[in-house]
């Protein structure tokens, strides 16, 4: 991986200093500190690049368009949450000040641009502990009789997306309704010292724009389909080692950084061609605001510290929030799967405002596929 001085930069876009900051402040153009100045940054040249290329017009349209979805440009119009300038703003307020105080409900409520939100009786038939496997299970079921999503109003979406939300709490979060999503999930794992920590994180992990489970959300609810199939396929979506599942490769990490140390499980990665998927985040590069949040909210394991030290030191990014949730999940001794089931917990209240969006917006996502296979001729 190349990268490029400021000056470099600036003659290969032809651009002003501020629109490079900007385009980095965006996650256009990744960053990180000079390790020969560290008040000087260095941007990677593919990012410039890229950029470089589009702003003198030679690149055709179909190439933009597949770029786009590779971390590029915005394809969706959305009001619901945006990364800008290292912060993730929720409907324009900062997140992280947000979760200081916010439950996840009340975090649905603002994303749901909802007056109230209502969270039903749970139907006292799920798992006695937090499951994925039965978050899935109990949306399909839904999904199976539903109503489409297609022509109906947003005071009835928002009744079903509380509906819909505690389907997926009883599941991953079983207990009694009375008590909020945080404190249903450390009473059911034993852990009360856990709530606050655990109710940050459903805050801070609620939505983060046009992911690729959010993605998948939109996509399937632009058909019409009902809310709680849109919700399913963005909790299939989560299971990729890409997305939700990638703490699995943080906590193997972690394992070989306590039989090896940490400097040589990292270094023995990067041999292998694998960046450590705890590091890094293309749209914060001074770091991830989620994992700062959560990082600042227990006191981490000795393995971790060493690992966060040693991988800052030697792949030269900041822990992500990956990092963040395996790191939580040690510190409070909490249940192998609970990474993926906190993730799907809070990400359900963001989907759930990305599919009303796209019902309002009143499109099909039907994208083109630009075809390289043989030519009639050829078969």
């Amino acid at each position: 991986m190349t990268w490029l001085t400021a000056e470099e930069a600036l003659a290969e876009l032809g651009t002003k200093p501020q629109t490079l900051y900007a385009n980095v402040s965006r996650g256009r153009i990744r960053a990180k500190a000079d390790p020969v100045d560290p008040r000087r940054s260095l941007y990677q040249e593919s990012d410039v690049k890229r950029l470089a290329e589009r702003h003198a017009g030679r690149r055709k349209s179909e190439t933009v368009a597949a770029e786009a979805i590779r971390w590029g440009d915005p394809v969706l119009a959305s009001s619901i949450s945006t990364i800008s300038d290292g912060k993730l703003l929720y409907r324009g307020q900062d997140a992280a000040k947000f979760s200081e105080h916010a439950t996840l409900e009340e975090t649905a409520q603002l994303l749901w641009n909802a007056e109230r939100f209502v969270c039903l009786l749970a139907s006292n038939t799920g798992p006695a502990l937090p499951s994925f496997q039965a978050a899935l299970l109990a949306l399909a079921t839904r999904a199976g009789v539903d109503l489409p999503s297609l022509g109906r109003a947003r005071s009835a979406l928002q009744v079903e997306s509380c509906g819909v939300l505690s389907t997926v709490a009883d599941a991953l979060a079983p207990g009694a309704t009375d008590s909020p999503l945080h404190q249903r999930l450390a009473a059911c794992w034993g852990r009360p010292e856990a709530a606050d920590c655990l109710r940050r994180a459903l805050v801070m992990l609620a939505d983060h724009e046009l992911n690729a489970s959010t993605f998948a959300v939109r996509v399937t609810v632009s058909t019409g389909a009902a809310l709680s199939a849109s919700v399913l396929s963005g909790l299939a979506t989560l299971t990729g080692p890409l997305h939700g599942s990638a703490w699995r490769s943080v906590h193997a990490l972690t394992e070989a950084a306590s039989a090896a140390g940490a400097e040589q499980a990292i270094r023995r990665l990067l041999l292998r061609a694998n960046k450590p998927v705890a590091f890094g985040h293309l749209l914060y590069p001074d770091g991830d605001i989620r994992a700062r949040v959560l990082l600042s909210s227990f006191d981490m394991p000795p393995v971790f510290r060493d690992v966060q030290q040693a991988g800052e030191e030697i792949v030269g990014e900041k822990v992500n929030v990956d990092f963040a949730l395996a790191a939580m999940t040690a510190a409070f001794d909490l249940p192998e799967e609970a990474p993926i089931i906190i993730f799907a917990l809070a990400r359900t209240a963001g989907w759930l405002a990305h599919a009303m969006e796209q019902i309002e917006s009143g499109h099909l996502i039907r994208p083109r596929a630009r075809y390289v296979g043989p030519s009639p001729d050829e078969t």
